[in-house]
């Protein structure tokens, strides 16, 4: 699944060659996503230019000066360029066609994302509006996560992946992120200390900051060839890893179940 390293990356891939663009033509070949795609999309779009491109959470915002277009990856989603002439294969829900000759394209085989539009401040929309800070800016502190976590039962991994308590940290960056600071994922976030919590928050920066200097863990490109993101694998101490050594101790890594998401840590150096 696009975690937030992913979704920055995506962002930071396609937003060069959007800005400026005229919207030419949406062609919507599955409305049926997670939500149905906004019906007046096409009408509100065509013909506008596209002034900016941002993102909230997992929620990549193509902005107009009538509005914008809020597209999520979902479990399986991309977006990326490919020449207006590509053609469509089955998964491939949406074309934004451009004036420059290309077309912003969507896929999504498991159709978990969503392709939304609004006419208001995308920031004020009922899916964003509740949404905890954005983890890479000063919101995201120390006292904010103590004052968050005080009293709470929740296991520390649930509680920081609640994207409203703070947003984009996903499964395999809160793995990284609860080892690189010796958490147990399942310890109760309000039974932390302080001082621990203070590191946790450093070190969900620091994995975060990494990540999209690498391109998240799945993607690194948005034009070229066929059009489709390349894919590489970054390097992961515990995800993906049970049964393999801890990078530190050597013991084996231990794998469980938490919130119904694959949780992998080492009991050693995990407390």
């Amino acid at each position: 699944m696009p975690e937030l390293p992913e979704v920055e990356t995506t962002k930071n891939g396609i937003e060069p060659y959007l800005i400026d663009s005229v919207v030419e033509k949406i062609v919507i070949r599955q409305p049926n996503l997670r939500w149905p795609i906004t019906p007046e999309l096409p009408e509100n779009m065509e013909g506008q230019v596209i002034r900016s491109v941002s993102r909230r959470g997992k929620y990549i915002g193509i902005h107009t000066d009538n509005g914008t277009m809020m597209a999520h990856l979902g479990m399986s989603g991309s977006l990326y360029l490919v020449e207006q002439k590509t053609e469509a294969l089955f998964h491939d829900h949406v074309d934004v066609v451009l004036s420059t000759g290309q077309c912003l394209r969507y896929t999504d085989p498991r159709r978990f994302g969503s392709i939304l539009w609004t006419e208001n401040d995308w920031m004020q929309h009922p899916l964003l509006n509740s949404l905890g800070p954005e983890p890479l800016t000063c919101a995201f502190n120390s006292d904010y996560l103590v004052a968050k976590a005080k009293m709470r039962k929740k296991p520390i991994k649930t509680f920081i992946m609640d994207s409203k308590i703070v947003v984009g940290v996903g499964n395999i960056y809160a793995n990284e992120a609860l080892f690189k600071s010796g958490i147990r994922p399942d310890r109760h976030a309000g039974r932390i200390s302080e001082r621990r919590l203070s590191l946790l928050v450093e070190n969900i920066k620091i994995i975060l900051r990494e990540a999209i200097e690498q391109g998240g863990t799945t993607l690194k490109d948005f034009v070229g060839g066929d059009g489709k993101p390349g894919y590489f694998k970054q390097s992961l101490s515990v995800y993906g890893r049970a049964g393999s050594a801890c990078v530190n101790c050597q013991k084996e890594l231990t794998e469980s179940r938490l919130g119904q998401r694959s949780t992998v840590f080492c009991s050693y150096c995990q407390k």
